[in-house]
């Protein structure tokens, strides 16, 4: 394994508090760069690590609504075509006002008609 030089760590606390609840909750991130303290502000490093958790916040999404890493599809294109289409499902329905995923979801797969309604697409 070949070493890396670290020239930045970076130690990020934050506090958040889950709606409906006035319990708090403090959780600290590490990160580390190679690059040096001149190549990147503090703004800049702080921009990509909110960057970062968008990502992971639709990697959660996917996966505890969508169970994506309980997935058997593993081979060929298999994977990259579900994830693709369960990129696809979260933004329609993030475009068309829900908030909750899972509970959007449910409601669709209640009654298909409702896809087709969301979808604006005539049935005839």
């Amino acid at each position: 394994m070949a070493w890396c030089p670290v020239w930045v760590a970076v130690c990020v606390t934050r506090r958040t508090r889950e709606a409906g609840t006035k319990k708090w909750r403090t959780i600290t991130i590490y990160a580390v760069t190679s690059l040096a303290a001149h190549q990147a502000t503090p703004a800049e490093i702080a921009a990509w690590i909110r960057g970062h958790w968008s990502i992971e916040t639709l990697h959660h999404v996917r996966d505890v609504t969508s169970g994506e890493d309980a997935s058997q599809v593993r081979t060929g294109n298999g994977p990259r075509v579900m994830a693709t289409f369960r990129n696809l499902v979260i933004g329609i329905l993030k475009l068309t006002g829900h908030d909750n995923i899972a509970s959007a979801q449910r409601h669709h797969s209640r009654d298909a008609t409702r896809t087709i309604t969301t979808l604006d697409i005539s049935p005839t």
